[in-house]
Order: structure tokens, then C-alpha cells, then sequence
């Protein structure tokens, strides 16, 4: 019978808790999230404890740490290469992060003599030359085929000065 109140209790609480993380905001569902979390990892240790589990525990953990001893030499090569990794990944979310503002501020620095230059045309080209550079500029530079966001945002402003769009 107890089991029984024990189960309708932790529906009920389940149920309020759902109804409070669903108008939570982000902050406070992930705090509470590691405080339950935490929490979790807490009882599970008690419980070992109790029990009489938790000498098997103690051995898993020897067993990973004798294990993480012996790869950690052979896993110590890897870092230089995780490190340039790294440095490639900080370096490519501070230009995606750049590229915005880069395009706000190339708008009204560009002059059409650059957006000549740019494109790779003399001054007076056609609109149709124009055009045509553009688009064979942005198969080369376009960023989905590993170009830059920089140079493809340049290339298209370039076209969108001289065509006057």
C-alpha cells in the first residue's frame, strides 16, 4: 500500500515539475538541472554505501585510473594537433561572430574604384560583366565551398555598389 502512495507522489511531482520547467527560463532550468543532477549522483553514493556496493565502485575507479595512466603517453602526441583545433575553432567563431559587423562597416568604406578592383574590372564595365565576374568570383569564395564569409561578403558588396542596388 505504501508503494502504491509513494508511486502517486512521485507522479505528482513529476507532473508539477514538468508544468514549472515548461515557463522556466534557460538560466534557471539549467541550474536546477545540475543541483537535481548532483542531487542524483548523492543519493546514488548513499545508497551504495548502505548497501554494501560501493567497494566494486572504488575498484572500477582504480581499474579507469591504471588504464588512464598507461594511454596518457600515447595519448600525449595528440595534443598539438587538438590544440591547432582549437585555435582553428576560436578563430573561425571570432570571424562568423565579426563577419556581421565587418559587413556593416564595409558597406559605407567601399568606393567603386575598390569594388572595380574587387571584381578584377577595368572602369565602364557592362552590367552583364559585371554580372558574370561576380558569379564566378563567388563559386570560388563562397564559403560553403571553403571560401571566407569576408571575401564573399566584399565580392557581393562590390557588385551591389557598382550595379547600384
Amino acid at each position: 500500500m505504501i508503494r502504491i502512495y509513494l508511486v502517486l507522489l512521485l507522479v505528482l511531482i513529476a507532473f508539477y515539475a514538468l508544468r514549472a520547467f515548461k515557463n522556466a527560463p534557460p538560466e534557471t532550468l539549467a541550474r536546477l538541472l545540475k543541483t537535481l543532477m548532483l542531487s542524483l549522483i548523492g543519493l546514488i553514493f548513499i545508497y551504495m554505501g548502505a548497501t554494501g556496493r560501493l567497494n566494486g565502485l572504488f575498484a572500477l575507479i582504480g581499474l579507469l585510473t591504471a588504464f588512464a595512466i598507461r594511454t596518457l603517453p600515447s595519448l600525449i602526441r595528440y595534443v598539438p594537433y587538438l590544440h591547432r583545433l582549437w585555435q582553428e575553432f576560436n578563430a573561425a567563431k571570432q570571424q562568423s561572430s565579426g563577419s556581421a559587423s565587418n559587413r556593416v562597416n564595409t558597406k559605407s568604406a567601399m568606393t567603386r574604384e575598390e569594388a572595380y578592383e574587387i571584381l578584377g574590372l577595368k572602369p565602364g564595365a557592362s552590367a552583364q560583366e559585371i554580372t558574370a565576374t561576380h558569379r564566378k568570383l563567388m563559386q570560388k569564395n563562397h564559403p560553403d565551398h571553403g571560401g571566407s564569409d569576408y571575401l564573399a561578403a566584399k565580392i557581393n558588396l562590390a557588385k551591389k555598389i557598382l550595379l547600384k542596388k
